[in-house]
C-alpha cells in the first residue's frame, strides 16, 4: 500500500498526462483509448484506511450518480486514501492487554505471539506483538494465531468475482470484461492451493511468508491457512461518463473508462477510481447484508483487468494505475463494533505491466498485507523506498517496498487437474525488515521472502 499516515507519497511511477480535453478526447481505435493515453504504467497499491458504512441501509443506484471530488485534495486518489473511521492507533499504543513491552527471541517471552480480539470489535482471528527500536515499541496486529503455541489457524475467504459491462454514451454495450476466465485459475493460485517453499511444503503463499517471518520462534506445526469460496458473481454496467461535484461546486461530465487491448489479446480498462469507489463500496455492503461476507472472514472483491486511474481537481486524467487495496469496512453503530477485512485485486493479462507483474501478483500482494496489518494501523519506523530517496512510509505494508523493484515477483507453477500454469505472486518485505536492525531473525536470516535477495538488508530509515 501506497500511503503514510505520516507523509504522502508520489512515487516516480506516478505519470502525468499532458493535452486530454475534460472529456479526455477520442482516439482513433476506441477499444486501444488506455494504450494510447498511458504508454507504460505503472502498478500502484493505495493505502485504505478503514471504511465506515451502516449495516442494513438501502443503497444508492449505481446508474446516474453524480460524484463528489474529495474535499482538499488536489488527486482523486484521496477518496481512496483519506478515509477516517479513528482506528488508527500511535506507534506507543498497545493493541491489546495481552501485549508484552519488550522484544525476545525466546519461546517463552516472545512478544510477537500474544493471541487476543481487538477489544469492542468483531473480527477474524489476531495475535498481537511488538518490536522495540531505541527507546519506542512499535506493537502490531496480525491475522491468525500465537506462532508460538503452533497449531492450524482456518480463515474462510469468501470470494466476490465481478465482471463489468462497459457502455457507450447512448448506453449501447461497447466491451464485455467477465471474471468468468480467470475464475479457475484465481481459485487454483499459489494464494489457495499448496506449493513447496524453504519454509514448508505443500503450503500456501502467504503462509509461506508468515512461517519465514516467524520460523525461529513459532510452533512447527503453526499455519494460518485460507478456504476459499466464491460467495457471489456480479455484473456492474459501467457508464460513458459519469457526473463529478468538484470543490467549487460545479458539476462536470467526466470520462468513466478507456479500454485497452493487452499483448496477449485480452482487453483491459483504466477505471475512474471515484466511480469504482462507489460501485464497490455498494458491493461490499450488499454482500455484509446478504451475509456474504462475514466478520470471522477475509472478503475478496476481484475483477477483470481493471487498473484504476485518477483525475486533478480540474477534471484532466492525471495519473494511474491502482491494481489493488486492503481495508476493513466497520459499522460504528453497533456494539461490539464488527469489522469485516477486506480486499480489491485486479487479475492481470501478461505484458500490461512491468516488474514481473501478472495474474495474482495483486491478489499476492494483498493477502499477504491483510495477513500482516489487517486493519491498516501497524506503524513502523520510517522507511524509505528502496533506490527511492525522499520515498518514505511508516506503516507495516509488506508488499510495498518490492513493488518498485525491477523484479518484484517469483514464479509459482501449480499442477491441478491435469494443468499447469505459472503464477507471479509478489516477493513480499518480512517484519525484520522494518525493523531496521543490522541483521534478521527470520528464516535463514532473510528480509524478505520468497525472494530473499530482493531486499538483501533492512530498511534505510527515512528523518
Amino acid at each position: 500500500m501506497r500511503r503514510s499516515l505520516q507523509f504522502v507519497v508520489i512515487l516516480t511511477g506516478v505519470l502525468l498526462f499532458i493535452g486530454l480535453t475534460a472529456s479526455f478526447g477520442q482516439t482513433a481505435d476506441p477499444n486501444k483509448e488506455a494504450n494510447n493515453i498511458v504508454k507504460s504504467p505503472t502498478a500502484t497499491y493505495p493505502r485504505v484506511p478503514g471504511i465506515p458504512i451502516v449495516t442494513g441501509a438501502a443503497q444508492p443506484a449505481i446508474s446516474g450518480p453524480t460524484l463528489v471530488f474529495p474535499a482538499n485534495a488536489k488527486n482523486s486518489r484521496a477518496a481512496l486514501t483519506t478515509r477516517n473511521t479513528g482506528a488508527a492507533k500511535s506507534k506507543s499504543s498497545t493493541p491489546n492487554s495481552g501485549a508484552s513491552n519488550t522484544r525476545s527471541n525466546s519461546d517463552s517471552d516472545d512478544n510477537r505471539g500474544h493471541q487476543g480480539k481487538i477489544p469492542g470489535a468483531v473480527s477474524v482471528p489476531v495475535f498481537t506483538g511488538v518490536f522495540g527500536q531505541g527507546f519506542n515499541d512499535f506493537p502490531f496486529i496480525m491475522m491468525g494465531n500465537n506462532p508460538a503455541l503452533g497449531g492450524t489457524t482456518t480463515i474462510p475467504t469468501k470470494i466476490t468475482t465481478v465482471s463489468l459491462q462497459l457502455l457507450n454514451a447512448d448506453g449501447t454495450l461497447n466491451t464485455n470484461l467477465p471474471y468468468a476466465p480467470f475464475e479457475d485459475l484465481t481459485l487454483d493460485s499459489p494464494n489457495f492451493e499448496e506449493a513447496n517453499y524453504t519454509s514448508g511444503r505443500q503450503i500456501q503463499f502467504s503462509d509461506a511468508i508468515q512461517r519465514a517471518e516467524f520460523f525461529n520462534t513459532m510452533g512447527d506445526d503453526w499455519h494460518t491457512v485460507l478456504r476459499p469460496r466464491v460467495v457471489d458473481r456480479v455484473t456492474n454496467q459501467i457508464p460513458r461518463f459519469v457526473n463529478v461535484q468538484f470543490q467549487d461546486g460545479s458539476v462536470s461530465p467526466v470520462r468513466t473508462y478507456f479500454v485497452g487491448t493487452a499483448p496477449n489479446g485480452d482487453k483491459f480498462v483504466f477505471l475512474l477510481d471515484l466511480f469504482f469507489d462507489f460501485i464497490n463500496t455498494n458491493t461490499v455492503i450488499n454482500e455484509i447484508n446478504a451475509n456474504n461476507y462475514t466478520t470471522n472472514a477475509l472478503n475478496l472483491a476481484v475483477y477483470p483487468n481493471t487498473f484504476l486511474f485518477s483525475i486533478d481537481d480540474t477534471g484532466q486524467f492525471s495519473s494511474c494505475c491502482t491494481l489493488g487495496f486492503h481495508t476493513f469496512f466497520a459499522d460504528p453503530t453497533v456494539t461490539p463494533a464488527p469489522r469485516w477485512v477486506f480486499g480489491f485485486a485486479s487479475w492481470v493479462s501478461p505484458g500490461i505491466f512491468g516488474g514481473g507483474t501478472a495474474d495474482v501478483t495483486p491478489l499476492s500482494h494483498e493477502i499477504t498485507e491483510a495477513f500482516n496489518d489487517p486493519f491498516v494501523d501497524n506503524l513502523v519506523p520510517v522507511w524509505q523506498f528502496p533506490g527511492i530517496p525522499g520515498a518514505c512510509q511508516n506503516n507495516l505494508e509488506t508488499g510495498d517496498p518490492v513493488e518498485v523493484l525491477p523484479n518484484s515477483v517469483v514464479n509459482v507453477t501449480i499442477r491441478e487437474r491435469h494443468e499447469v500454469f505459472t503464477y507471479h505472486p509478489q516477493t513480499e518485505a518480512l517484519l525484520q525488515w522494518f525493523e531496521q536492525l543490522p541483521t534478521s531473525d527470520a528464516l535463514g536470516g532473510a528480509f524478505s521472502y520468497p525472494d530473499t535477495t530482493a531486499l538483501p538488508h533492512s530498511a534505510t530509515p527515512c528523518f
